[in-house]
């Protein structure tokens, strides 16, 4: 069974030039966008990190001092203590708040808070041992929870220092970072979009160079030479081009032989009609015997002239129809063969040949009774007519469970190598002046191979000059449309 694969059909057709660019460059950007975005994503954070990092070692060195100091137990406050205090705060663009172990504030910064209760979780968690770091993102800065001991010695807990930083200085240098990223990224774009362009025109160059080339084929050229070898692909389509281009040429060249040969042939007769025609015109008082020659002759000739157009119609029909309008039918093929041999069998008689017929076994097969008909018909009335004075000619019919065979012999003539590979080409005829004698056309085998064919069969032909010729036919038993 054949499964026939129906083409896709695109609506819209789309540029390979095109396709090749956004593919190149989207294989070139994506990954240095995500890259970017990694790398830039990564290097803030780590920024975000080191300034925590620097902020809770300063105020820890901060908060030793003020351990060592009695900051908290000491009235009034250490002086240099809470200028250091203001100096670090203004450093990190912050503020710095001590809360004492009653939760109440002791020093600000900003002398906002001074004397407030704070009693927030971060505060309790610290007098407890944990120390806090969050950073807000919304807000841009981070907050930090420090001990402060009463002494170096105990490591009790008398104070809490709170620390918030902004970060919107390290922010604006990452965004300034960012932009000279961005610019950097631009300019890479512009010199991958104009090497993706040089590269893309590149690769097409050869599929350029073969539209040209086939608007050349298409204008008629069709000796215009296709070779694009650079490659697999194109050297693939330029050689199916090429195979596709010499069938037409020899299509071509076929068509003209074949308006040639026609032209010729149909000529003969009528020029051999009009020179005894002539004859007989120029002669005064022509015998009766000699006109009565001349007219068999001019009448053999409207025979051959009736016979060559029978033949070319046929032709004509089965190149149209290319086996549309077989009329399949179970046929016996054995009473097919004899039905042939019996209404041949007084040409074989007249020319003293031998014509028997073997059946090996019965066959019935879904064929074209008519076509069939006429096509076994010229195999055996071939081999009669291009036979030897007391020949032979052997029809045989076999078959297996796939296809049947008929073989056709003869004692013949036989037919030189060289010429059998033209032997069912139209009009081609070894011996022109025996086939003239015969009557034949140069039709009748091309017309045999073409009905074949149309039942999906093959003829095959062996023979050597001088020892007869065997043609052997195979169709299937069951005809597949």
């Amino acid at each position: 069974m054949f499964f026939q694969v129906k083409p896709i059909k695109l609506k819209h057709t789309v540029s390979l030039r095109l396709v090749l660019i956004l593919f190149f460059l989207i294989i070139g950007l994506a990954p240095m966008l995500i890259q970017n975005k990694i790398m830039l994503g990564t290097y803030r954070q780590n920024q975000i990190d080191a300034r925590i990092q620097d902020i809770q070692n300063q105020c820890s060195i901060l908060s030793n001092k003020m351990t060592r100091g009695g900051y908290l137990v000491n009235e009034p406050r250490d002086t240099l203590l809470d200028n250091e205090m203001s100096v670090k705060a203004d450093m990190f663009n912050g503020r710095i708040v001590i809360v004492n172990k009653n939760f109440r504030i002791v020093s600000d910064t900003f002398s906002l808070s001074l004397g407030k209760l704070n009693v927030s979780e971060e505060v309790i968690r610290c007098f407890n041992g944990e120390n806090s770091s969050k950073y807000n993102s919304d807000k841009n800065y981070a907050a930090l929870t420090i001990p402060v001991y009463s002494n170096s010695e105990d490591k009790v807990i008398d104070g809490v220092m709170i620390v918030t930083a902004s970060t919107e200085d390290l922010l604006t240098r990452l965004s300034s970072v960012s932009e000279k990223g961005s610019f950097l990224h631009l300019m890479i774009f512009s010199i991958l979009a104009i090497l993706v362009v040089l590269l893309v025109k590149l690769l097409m160059n050869p599929f350029k160079e073969l539209q040209w080339k086939l608007k050349r084929v298409e204008e008629g050229n069709l000796d215009e030479e296709l070779s694009s070898n650079a490659y697999t692909e194109t050297r693939q389509i330029t050689e199916s081009i090429s195979k596709t281009l010499k069938k037409l040429k020899a299509v071509d060249q076929s068509r003209e032989e074949f308006v040639s040969n026609v032209s010729h042939e149909l000529k003969t007769p009528i020029t051999s009609i009009r020179v005894l025609a002539d004859s007989l015109m120029s002669m005064d008082d022509v015998p009766v015997e000699l006109y009565r020659e001349f007219m068999t002759d001019i009448s053999d000739e409207i025979d051959r002239e009736s016979k060559i157009i029978d033949d070319l119609l046929s032709l004509v029909r089965m190149d149209k129809t290319a086996g549309a309008e077989l009329n399949i039918a179970q046929v016996n093929v054995n009473g097919l063969l004899e039905l042939i041999l019996k209404r041949l069998r007084p040409i074989a008689g007249k020319r003293n040949v031998e014509l028997t017929f073997e059946s090996i076994r019965e066959v019935t097969a879904d064929v074209d009774e008519v076509k069939l008909s006429l096509a076994l018909n010229n195999l055996v009335e071939n081999a009669i007519k291009y036979n030897v004075e007391g020949g032979w000619v052997r029809v045989t019919l076999d078959a297996d469970h796939k296809f049947f065979y008929v073989k056709v012999a003869d004692s013949g003539i036989g037919i030189s190598e060289e010429f059998q590979e033209h032997i069912f080409e139209r009009f081609y005829r070894v011996d022109k002046a025996r086939s003239r004698e015969t009557g034949g056309t140069g039709l009748g085998l091309a017309i045999t191979k073409n009905i074949i064919l149309m039942h999906q069969g093959a003829i095959r032909l062996t023979s050597r000059e001088g020892e007869g010729t065997t043609f052997t036919v195979r169709i299937p038993l069951t005809y597949i449309p």
